[in-house]
């Protein structure tokens, strides 16, 4: 009884750290698309609005 109470803790304890581990890298967000009439810069890691030539 205490080995399964003891693995359920462990179990508990170390999946939301291994989910956190396993997204993005601090600071950095993704975006999945932008408004329409703006492009994604890598420069600013931002959308910002379509130069149109």
């Amino acid at each position: 009884m205490q080995l399964k109470t003891l693995l359920c803790a462990l179990v508990l304890t170390v999946l939301p750290t291994l989910s956190i581990a396993s997204g993005c890298p601090r600071g950095e967000q993704k975006v999945a698309s932008c408004d329409t009439g703006q492009t994604w810069d890598d420069a600013t890691k931002a959308c910002v609005d379509a130069v149109s030539s």
